[in-house]
């Protein structure tokens, strides 16, 4: 484990740039040879605006990385934090808190408020209003997003206490389990089950895409299934019903343009509507 987090403290950047491009490479051709939906699409026209919003999430967090390393390096010095205030623990249960703790903040918290803040929702709607989800959907998040998204990342750098080093693995983990829930894949609906009662499985966030509430307003986890478990958020539904989108922005036209998605935070807001309505 000393290894692993030795690693991550010094990940060079040409390795965390591998992980990004082999996790949707590696994504991209299995959920081609095991598809959970047949699309009839053209699979490069369709990752365009995508991969355009993922190169500009990882700008964002090149230039606002020096903060992560700067409030990680004070709460570690100050012994500040969730797990430095925790009786003396081994230390791969002190990472893995801690990556469970960042997943908490940086990704659970951080898309609960998202779709229960109006203003927010209309940034992160560009996520939702992708009619075909693959792999290439994991990183469809407007440039405002991505503040936002770092934000609560860094808020939980700060609470929690992390090293840099976890810091790090959690940004990689949060990275992988991303494409991997995003992408196009069957998974034997047993496996996938069963996973879901740790990890956040592709089926259980398949339902979080699904274009209307409550599905929508659920599984809002990234690597552990453990937050939407304990608040009450976790939701089912056979994924053969699955219809991507969002009922109240259903051009599949504008939804695809860049330049719409890029305008679409500054929309008018309209209610998602509930099933049975």
């Amino acid at each position: 484990m000393e290894t692993i987090i030795s690693y991550f403290e010094n990940i060079p950047p040409a390795h965390r740039s591998m992980i990004l491009v082999g996790g949707i490479t590696f994504f991209w051709l299995l959920e081609s040879a095991v598809p959970l939906f047949s699309f009839k699409y053209n699979k490069w026209k369709h990752a365009f605006p995508n991969l355009f919003f993922t190169a500009t999430t990882i700008i964002i967090n090149f230039f606002l990385a020096f903060l992560l390393l700067k409030t990680s390096d004070w709460a570690v010095a100050n012994n500040f934090g969730l797990i430095n205030w925790l009786p003396e623990m081994p230390l791969w249960l002190y990472v893995l808190l801690g990556v469970l703790f960042l997943d908490f903040f940086g990704a659970y918290l951080a898309h609960l408020v998202e779709h229960k803040v109006i203003l927010l929702w209309m940034v992160h709607l560009v996520h939702h209003t992708d009619h075909k989800v693959d792999t290439t959907t994991a990183n469809r998040h407007h440039p405002i997003e991505s503040v936002i998204r770092f934000s609560f990342t860094l808020l939980g750098v700060f609470l929690v206490g992390t090293p840099i080093g976890i810091v790090m693995l959690y940004q990689s983990m949060s990275l992988v389990f991303t494409q991997l829930t995003h992408a196009n894949i069957k998974m034997p609906k047993k496996l996938d089950k069963a996973l879901s009662y740790v990890i956040v499985s592709p089926d259980m966030h398949k339902v979080h895409h699904h274009n209307l509430l409550p599905y929508t307003d659920s599984n809002y986890g990234n690597i552990f299934s453990i937050w939407d478990r304990l608040f009450g958020t976790y939701m089912e539904m056979d994924r053969e019903e699955i219809v991507y989108g969002v009922d109240t922005f259903p051009d599949e036209v504008k939804n695809s343009s860049l330049l719409e998605l890029l305008k679409q935070p500054f929309q008018g807001y309209r209610k998602p509507t509930n099933i049975g309505e």
